[in-house]
Protein backbone atom coordinates (compact mmCIF):
# COMPACT_ATOMS: atom_id res chain seq x y z
CA UNK A 1 0.00 0.00 0.00
CA UNK A 2 2.35 2.71 1.20
CA UNK A 3 6.08 2.41 0.58
CA UNK A 4 9.14 3.97 2.16
CA UNK A 5 8.57 7.09 -0.01
CA UNK A 6 5.15 7.60 1.60
CA UNK A 7 6.58 6.90 5.06
CA UNK A 8 9.31 9.53 4.60
CA UNK A 9 6.74 12.04 3.36
CA UNK A 10 5.05 11.84 6.77
CA UNK A 11 7.93 11.56 9.26
CA UNK A 12 11.49 12.96 9.20
CA UNK A 13 13.29 9.64 9.81
CA UNK A 14 15.73 8.56 7.09
CA UNK A 15 17.94 5.49 6.66
CA UNK A 16 19.70 4.16 8.62
CA UNK A 17 17.49 5.58 11.42
CA UNK A 18 14.26 4.80 9.53
CA UNK A 19 12.95 1.53 10.97
CA UNK A 20 9.62 1.21 9.11
CA UNK A 21 9.58 -0.05 5.52
CA UNK A 22 5.94 0.38 4.62
CA UNK A 23 2.44 1.00 5.87
CA UNK A 24 0.14 -1.91 5.08
CA UNK A 25 -3.09 -0.44 6.48
CA UNK A 26 -4.14 2.90 7.88
CA UNK A 27 -7.36 4.26 9.30
CA UNK A 28 -6.31 7.85 10.09
CA UNK A 29 -6.94 8.74 13.71
CA UNK A 30 -7.78 5.12 14.59
CA UNK A 31 -5.17 2.48 13.67
CA UNK A 32 -2.16 1.69 11.54
CA UNK A 33 -0.31 -1.48 10.53
CA UNK A 34 3.32 -1.07 9.45
CA UNK A 35 6.03 -3.52 8.40
CA UNK A 36 9.76 -3.69 8.92
CA UNK A 37 11.92 -6.37 7.35
CA UNK A 38 14.67 -7.17 9.84
CA UNK A 39 17.86 -7.94 7.93
CA UNK A 40 21.26 -8.98 9.20
CA UNK A 41 22.80 -6.03 7.32
CA UNK A 42 20.48 -3.54 9.00
CA UNK A 43 20.98 -1.50 12.17
CA UNK A 44 21.74 -3.54 15.26
CA UNK A 45 23.48 -6.43 13.51
CA UNK A 46 26.90 -5.22 12.25
CA UNK A 47 29.47 -7.95 12.59
CA UNK A 48 27.11 -10.48 14.18
CA UNK A 49 28.13 -14.09 13.67
CA UNK A 50 25.41 -16.38 12.26
CA UNK A 51 26.78 -19.17 14.49
CA UNK A 52 26.30 -17.06 17.64
CA UNK A 53 23.71 -18.06 20.23
CA UNK A 54 20.10 -17.16 19.40
CA UNK A 55 19.94 -14.36 22.01
CA UNK A 56 23.13 -12.83 20.61
CA UNK A 57 21.61 -12.77 17.11
CA UNK A 58 18.25 -11.28 18.09
CA UNK A 59 17.20 -7.77 17.15
CA UNK A 60 18.01 -5.35 20.00
CA UNK A 61 14.95 -4.55 22.10
CA UNK A 62 15.69 -0.82 21.90
CA UNK A 63 15.47 -0.94 18.10
CA UNK A 64 12.32 -3.06 18.26
CA UNK A 65 10.64 -0.43 20.45
CA UNK A 66 11.99 2.41 18.26
CA UNK A 67 10.56 0.75 15.15
CA UNK A 68 7.15 0.41 16.83
CA UNK A 69 7.37 4.03 18.04
CA UNK A 70 8.01 5.20 14.46
CA UNK A 71 4.81 3.41 13.44
CA UNK A 72 3.03 5.28 16.26
CA UNK A 73 4.41 8.59 14.93
CA UNK A 74 3.13 7.65 11.47
CA UNK A 75 -0.37 7.17 12.88
CA UNK A 76 -0.21 10.40 14.90
CA UNK A 77 1.05 12.42 11.93
CA UNK A 78 -0.66 10.69 8.98
CA UNK A 79 -3.04 13.60 8.38
CA UNK A 80 -0.56 16.25 9.53
CA UNK A 81 2.71 15.12 7.93
CA UNK A 82 6.03 16.72 8.79
CA UNK A 83 9.01 15.24 6.96
CA UNK A 84 11.24 18.17 8.04
CA UNK A 85 12.40 18.04 11.66
CA UNK A 86 13.39 21.74 11.46
CA UNK A 87 9.88 22.97 10.68
CA UNK A 88 6.31 22.36 11.76
CA UNK A 89 5.55 20.13 14.73
CA UNK A 90 8.12 17.58 15.88
CA UNK A 91 6.93 14.34 17.48
CA UNK A 92 8.76 13.75 20.76
CA UNK A 93 8.55 10.63 22.89
CA UNK A 94 6.89 11.76 26.12
CA UNK A 95 6.55 8.39 27.83
CA UNK A 96 6.19 4.62 27.55
CA UNK A 97 4.25 2.41 29.97
CA UNK A 98 3.84 -1.33 30.16
CA UNK A 99 6.11 -2.21 27.22
CA UNK A 100 7.12 -5.88 27.18
CA UNK A 101 9.38 -7.78 24.82
CA UNK A 102 7.94 -11.28 24.63
CA UNK A 103 10.12 -13.14 22.12
CA UNK A 104 13.36 -12.62 20.22
CA UNK A 105 13.26 -11.22 16.68
CA UNK A 106 15.81 -12.85 14.39
CA UNK A 107 17.29 -11.59 11.12
CA UNK A 108 15.02 -12.42 8.21
CA UNK A 109 11.86 -11.71 10.22
CA UNK A 110 9.06 -9.45 9.05
CA UNK A 111 7.88 -7.32 11.95
CA UNK A 112 4.22 -6.34 11.83
CA UNK A 113 3.49 -3.34 14.03
CA UNK A 114 -0.14 -2.72 14.96
CA UNK A 115 -0.76 0.69 16.51
CA UNK A 116 -4.08 1.99 17.74
CA UNK A 117 -4.95 5.52 18.76
CA UNK A 118 -6.03 5.67 22.39
CA UNK A 119 -6.46 9.44 22.49
CA UNK A 120 -5.57 12.46 20.35
CA UNK A 121 -5.45 15.70 22.30
CA UNK A 122 -4.02 17.75 19.42
CA UNK A 123 -0.54 18.41 20.79
CA UNK A 124 -0.38 15.09 22.70
CA UNK A 125 -1.18 11.68 21.25
CA UNK A 126 -1.55 8.44 23.23
CA UNK A 127 -1.11 5.13 21.40
CA UNK A 128 -0.96 1.42 22.25
CA UNK A 129 -0.44 -1.84 20.39
CA UNK A 130 1.74 -4.80 19.52
CA UNK A 131 4.40 -6.13 17.19
CA UNK A 132 4.37 -9.66 15.85
CA UNK A 133 6.36 -12.02 13.65
CA UNK A 134 4.42 -14.73 11.78
CA UNK A 135 1.38 -14.04 14.00
CA UNK A 136 3.37 -14.46 17.24
CA UNK A 137 3.49 -11.42 19.54
CA UNK A 138 7.05 -10.20 20.15
CA UNK A 139 6.28 -6.81 21.75
CA UNK A 140 3.34 -5.26 23.54
CA UNK A 141 3.07 -1.57 24.30
CA UNK A 142 0.48 -0.64 26.92
CA UNK A 143 0.88 3.07 26.26
CA UNK A 144 3.22 5.28 24.26
CA UNK A 145 2.68 9.03 24.53
CA UNK A 146 3.91 11.49 21.92
CA UNK A 147 4.18 15.24 22.42
CA UNK A 148 3.86 17.25 19.20
CA UNK A 149 5.79 20.48 19.67
CA UNK A 150 6.72 23.32 17.31
CA UNK A 151 10.27 22.87 15.97
CA UNK A 152 10.92 26.57 16.57
CA UNK A 153 10.24 26.14 20.29
CA UNK A 154 12.86 23.38 20.47
CA UNK A 155 15.64 25.35 18.79
CA UNK A 156 18.22 27.12 20.98
CA UNK A 157 17.64 30.84 21.41
CA UNK A 158 19.43 32.96 18.79
CA UNK A 159 22.90 34.06 19.82
CA UNK A 160 23.33 31.54 22.63
CA UNK A 161 25.16 28.24 22.77
CA UNK A 162 23.66 27.38 26.15
CA UNK A 163 21.84 24.08 26.42
CA UNK A 164 19.05 23.15 28.77
CA UNK A 165 21.51 21.06 30.81
CA UNK A 166 23.88 24.02 31.16
CA UNK A 167 21.02 26.26 32.29
CA UNK A 168 20.15 23.80 35.09
CA UNK A 169 23.71 23.63 36.44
Amino acid sequence: MNTTARVTSVIPHRPPALLVDRVAEVEPGRRLVAHQAVGVAGPGFPGRDERAARDERSYPIGLLLESWAQAAVLLACWERPNPDVLAGNVALLAGVRDARAMAPVLPGSLLVHEVRMVRDLGDTVITAGTSSVNGRAVLSVGQLTLALRPAAALAPAAGTAETTTEKRA
